[in-house]
């Protein structure tokens, strides 16, 4: 199934859990099956996929219909290092990940979601409108107040890091 890596990142965002991930992909799967009679040829099956999974999840748990849902990636093939890299590029690189994830977890789910759609699974914003069910302008004020609050995160680790750094 060529989607099945990447449903299985999605939800493994949504449970921060990896049994209750590859359980929530199966029950997915097994609904798309029981329902590809509702799928109408021509849409977009990857979006049709992605709210399959994340209803899923919303109804797996109790009060979450209302609210956004957290997509967490833990599960994604991490960046690699460029074979020439040195050995500070390296470090550098996987602090970067590491502030980024740690900014990412921190941001309110309703923003995580539609980076992770948009930068992560790389869909357009009509594909992330379909899936999360909201208008197209929704996801595009979403997404830039998300990344706002993205750069405001980053920025403030960066000031704390540096700033244990040179206390040291």
């Amino acid at each position: 199934m060529p989607l099945f890596d990447r449903l299985y990142n999605f939800a493994h965002w949504l449970t921060q859990n990896r049994s209750e991930a590859e359980d929530l992909v199966q029950e997915a799967c097994m609904k798309a099956l029981k329902g590809f009679g509702s799928f109408r040829q021509g849409t977009n099956f990857r979006a049709w996929m992605y709210r399959i999974l994340r209803n899923t999840f919303l109804t797996s748990r109790a009060g979450l219909r209302a609210a956004p849902v957290s997509l967490d990636d833990d599960g994604a093939a991490p960046i690699e290092p460029v074979a020439s890299g040195t050995p500070e590029s390296i470090l550098i690189s996987s602090v970067d990940r590491q502030a980024i994830q740690t900014a990412l977890e921190a941001l309110p789910v309703q923003y995580r979601e539609v980076i992770l759609l948009c930068d992560v699974e790389e869909m357009r914003y009509q594909e992330i409108a379909d899936t999360l069910a909201i208008p197209v302008g929704t996801v595009m004020s979403r997404l830039s107040r998300g990344r706002k609050a993205m750069r405001e995160l980053l920025t403030e680790a960066s000031i704390r890091s540096e700033s244990r750094s040179t206390s040291i």
